[in-house]
């Protein structure tokens, strides 16, 4: 499993950004995303963006992580997943349709 977190860019170069969150500050590169401008917010993977996040986006990945820390720590949790709970599980019905017909059509 990969993880990647928000950063944002503090300074920016044509290669690599430096970056914050939090305290923490960090230079990435940009070569999989391209030069980017002071402000925008990153997905950071091993010191290198891996891809451009608006603003809510990034949020929503911030309140996701400390939901888990919480967890990690054993106490309440659920109001950092309130989207996920309301919504409720998923059912992918077009794959089980998809495996149906290909039961019964004949390999060519």
């Amino acid at each position: 499993m990969c993880l990647g977190l928000p950063m944002q860019a503090m300074e920016c170069g044509e290669a690599s950004a430096l970056c914050a969150r939090g305290e923490t500050r960090l230079r990435v590169s940009l070569m999989l995303v391209g030069p980017q401008r002071t402000g925008v917010w990153l997905l950071v993977h091993l010191d290198t963006a891996v891809r451009v996040l608006d603003a809510d986006e990034a949020a929503l990945i911030e309140r996701s992580l400390a939901g888990v820390e919480k967890a990690l720590r054993g106490e309440d949790f659920e109001d950092h997943f309130a989207d996920l709970i309301a919504r409720g599980p998923l059912s992918p019905e077009a794959p089980a349709t998809s495996a149906k017909n290909a039961e019964r059509e004949p390999p060519s």
